[in-house]
């Protein structure tokens, strides 16, 4: 029984994993449809104000719905999980996604330090997907970002962020921390809608400065091995061509090897 028993729980954890690898194939392209259904239904009514009632009913209820899918779908991992507290200090990147939906494609970002420990070509493209997924990650939160200052801004008192093009003039400059000053918000709630773009929009940047900078080294890394290659071959031919002159010269018969 002693020997039998951690056989079977290594073939329950196996079982475990194989669940969790089909249930986050099968829920990807679902869950991504609903993150699309709950940024249009988060954006449409700040961007139009004046919808008809049944109209904002329907958005709201959509945010709701789609919410509790990421809640679920975050749950089922988590019991699928191997050590539940280890799953939420690792996918905390996850539980983030489930406050803002939209934010899914993040969660490849947790890929990132394997791309040391991977052979070049995976690399390579594990690079291009960090990089799509990032800038795709980055510019949806400039957008979310615009979106709720101007929901807190735009009929404050002395405001400066009233319509969505001053939002993302503000978002964009925020994120870059370039901060030209002719915008700001002026209530508590942009305040800490800026502060989290702040914070977002460094270390969304900062990684796709990373990225690139890698993609970069990889690229040098690539050039220069091709060239020591090059030269290596080189100086063998150098070498065979020495040897087929030597012979020629003292007159003995011989093809180097």
């Amino acid at each position: 029984m002693s020997a039998g028993a951690p056989e079977g729980g290594a073939n329950t954890l196996s079982q475990r994993a194989a669940v969790r690898e089909r249930w986050d194939t099968l829920s990807e392209w679902p869950l991504m449809v609903a993150a699309l259904a709950f940024l249009a239904a988060y954006a449409i009514p700040i961007l139009h104000p004046g919808l008809p009632r049944w109209l904002g009913a329907l958005c709201w209820w959509t945010t709701w719905i789609t919410w509790l899918l990421f809640v679920l779908d975050y749950l089922v991992r988590l019991m699928l999980a191997e050590s539940r507290r280890t799953f939420v200090l690792r996918h905390w990147l996850d539980l983030i996604v489930i406050a803002l939906p939209m934010l899914r494609p993040l969660r490849l970002l947790r890929l990132i330090p394997l791309l040391s420990v991977i052979n070049r070509r995976a690399t390579t493209r594990l690079q291009g997907r960090v990089a799509t997924y990032v800038v795709g990650g980055a510019l949806l939160l400039a957008f979310i970002g615009a979106l709720a200052e101007l929901s807190a801004e735009r009929h404050a008192p002395g405001a400066t962020i009233v319509n969505f093009g001053d939002a993302i003039w503000w978002a964009t400059t925020t994120m870059t921390t370039v901060g030209y000053g002719d915008t700001y918000p002026v209530t508590v709630n942009g305040r800490w809608v800026a502060a989290a773009l702040m914070i977002g929009g460094v270390a969304l940047l900062g990684t796709v400065t990373a990225t690139f900078a890698s993609w970069l080294v990889d690229r040098v890394s690539t050039v220069s091995s091709n060239e020591e290659e090059l030269r290596a071959s080189v100086a063998r031919l150098e070498a065979k061509l020495d040897i087929l002159i030597e012979q020629r010269s003292t007159g003995r018969p011989g093809t180097p090897g």
